[in-house]
């Protein structure tokens, strides 16, 4: 099935900085090397600057930042850099558009540096990547901004109000995929009462109704994404799935189009670099069903059958081209 596909999450920039004589090309690596993505007919990658709670996140992002900058002169033939215009008319393209995001905002500030230093950093990173997609202000773990979604009582701290505070205006989503629920009621509080101009979305999170995972979205927070206009972005990674049964994958992503979200689901596949990854249990990361970014055509042709050629363009493409056409060209 020919339709161009956006995806808002993969973790190709941590592999490349990371892992010894990583390629963006190498398939045998990663699941979203770039000639999977060409397979996949994946028009746009949004490529996340991922980073740990730990001295030299901030080294880390950078540097991640200028992996970004290298694919694009290194693969020029065959990707671009997104920007409003890009995004307007991805269905015609025949390159596949990167836009980078920051996951985690230790990669902003480590816990010990200034405030100050964050807005920097997020500036020098701007300046670096031309643009950011979206920032998570957590991942797994608590940092100085706020609770991650292993976190228990832990929401927003005054560093996470500040850098929301510095964020509003900047076109620059916040992303809910990776925090505590006090954590996201927090942020979703904090915009509303200081009134910033801060889009919401969940890059690559699952609906919790359907698999009881702590990274997949309750009810309560995919109907706020839904009434803020944002994304949810479906994950394919089998522990947020469900761990045995294939096809979860297919009843997240009707769940959402079954619960007022059809125009807010968009794909948030969550590919990164597995071959060191310490817990053997997680082993098989992905389903076979969708174990790359070549499998997307396979996907829709499956969901073809439950939902109708404007109900899979939404998905594959259309929500999120409105979504971030919205943001960058308003």
């Amino acid at each position: 099935m020919n339709i161009p596909i956006i995806d808002t999450h993969c973790d190709l920039l941590s592999y490349l900085a990371v892992v010894p004589n990583a390629s963006a090309d190498n398939s045998e690596d990663i699941a979203c090397a770039i000639p999977l993505l060409k397979q996949g007919n994946v028009r746009m990658q949004v490529c996340a600057i991922y980073t740990d709670v730990r001295s030299g996140s901030m080294a880390l992002a950078t540097q991640q930042a200028n992996k970004y900058r290298e694919v694009l002169m290194q693969f020029e033939k065959e990707v671009s850099p997104v920007d409003g215009d890009f995004i307007e008319n991805i269905a015609s393209s025949e390159k596949t558009g990167l836009v980078a995001a920051v996951e985690n905002a230790a990669g902003l500030a480590e816990e010990k540096v200034s405030i100050k230093a964050a807005f920097q950093q997020l500036d020098s990173l701007i300046q670096l990547t031309g643009r950011l997609a979206y920032i998570s202000l957590t991942h797994h773990t608590e940092n100085r901004f706020g609770g991650g979604n292993y976190t228990e009582g832990i929401g927003l701290k005054d560093d996470g109000k500040r850098l929301l505070d510095y964020m509003s205006g900047k076109k620059i989503a916040i992303d809910l995929s990776h925090t505590s629920d006090l954590l996201a009621e927090g942020i979703l509080n904090h915009i509303d009462t200081a009134k910033l101009d801060i889009p919401v979305i969940a890059s690559h999170s699952n609906f919790r109704s359907v698999w009881n995972h702590k990274r997949n979205l309750t009810d309560e927070f995919s109907q706020e994404i839904v009434r803020r206009k944002g994304l949810i972005g479906i994950n394919f990674l089998r522990a947020f799935l469900d761990n045995e049964k294939p096809e979860r994958v297919f009843e997240h992503l009707l769940y959402g189009f079954e619960n007022g979200a059809e125009d807010q689901m968009c794909f948030g596949a969550d590919y990164f670099y597995t071959k060191n990854f310490p817990d053997k249990s997680r082993f098989p990361f992905y389903f076979p069903i969708v174990e790359n970014a070549s499998k997307y055509p396979s996907v829709l042709e499956t969901l073809s059958e439950k939902l109708n050629q404007s109900q899979l363009e939404k998905l594959a493409y259309k929500n999120a081209q409105t979504f971030f056409s919205n943001l960058w060209n308003s």
